[in-house]
């Protein structure tokens, strides 16, 4: 089981609920090495004392704060505990919202949040309420000296905690050249906006997470394998010229041709006009 990350209680009204914190996510990102192209010899760096240049081991590292310049407060893990008790080791509840009233670009980074030991009971209530009320507990809490405002989820058996981003951390929209909120003023017909629901109706199925795959990362580690069996670990493929975009004469899209090839329909075929009928004589 990976190591809790933070150990406390989550403040719901009078009560207190003892939790530990686990990451929610794992980093499977590429490890690539710095090198020097010059020698291919790998990049390191030095933490250093910049008066005297020599290197400093972690041991000897302490944090501080620059009141001005090159003058420094120091504070410990104490300290910056002692700066707020209630803060650093509770995850305090300020408000419940509805789950959807929170758009996606809110989010963050998901933690698992633990019951201690004890708070298996209460822990268990928090999480049925949530179930039931179709809410989400909007709370604050510090994690590695900054203060965090979070989202209370319940997903599954779990309660997991997820770090939000501040309104003014958000890139306003006002500024986006983006098309229109109507379908007017956005050019888009009532027949294309039914083709385009058919092909999402189509297209549907239940949330099945595990059947997606980090693709990019085996093919270039595919790619590595083929350049080791080439003998080419130390060629510097170069970029491929871009090629001039052509103009066109015209940015017109034929969106249900498109939709129809999508949906796997020809393209319908115009009845002939029928001849118009002869009056019949009176």
């Amino acid at each position: 089981m990976p190591r809790a990350l933070w150990k406390g209680a989550i403040s719901f009204g009078l009560v207190h609920i003892p939790v530990e914190l686990i990451s929610g996510s794992k980093d499977h990102e590429l490890d690539l090495s710095m090198l020097d192209r010059r020698d291919f010899a790998p990049i390191g760096f030095k933490r250093y004392n910049k008066q005297t240049g020599k290197e400093v081991v972690w041991d000897d590292i302490i944090k501080g704060y620059e009141y001005k310049p090159d003058e420094y407060v120091v504070l410990s893990d104490e300290d910056l505990k002692r700066a707020n008790v209630k803060a650093t080791q509770t995850i305090d509840i300020l408000t419940f919202v509805d789950a959807g009233d929170v758009p996606l670009t809110y989010y963050e980074h998901p933690y698992y949040l633990l019951p201690g030991k004890g708070g298996e009971k209460v822990y268990a209530l928090l999480r049925e309420t949530l179930r039931k009320s179709g809410k989400i507990g909007i709370a604050n809490v510090v994690i590695r000296t900054r203060q965090h405002l979070c989202a209370l989820v319940c997903i599954d058996k779990a309660i997991v905690l997820n770090t939000l981003r501040f309104a003014d951390e958000l890139r306003e929209m006002d500024d986006l050249e983006l098309p229109g909120s109507t379908l007017k003023a956005a050019g888009i017909s009532d027949k294309e906006l039914k083709m385009a629901l058919s092909l999402v109706e189509g297209m549907s199925e239940e949330w099945q997470p595990e059947q997606y795959k980090d693709t990019y990362r085996d093919d270039v580690l595919a790619l590595v394998r083929k350049k080791i069996k080439a003998k080419q670990t130390k060629t510097i493929t170069a970029p491929e010229p871009e090629a001039e975009e052509q103009e066109k004469p015209d940015n017109v899209i034929d969106l249900v041709a498109l939709l129809q090839q999508s949906l796997g329909k020809k393209a319908p075929v115009k009845p002939a006009r029928k001849p118009a009928a002869k009056r019949k004589a009176a």
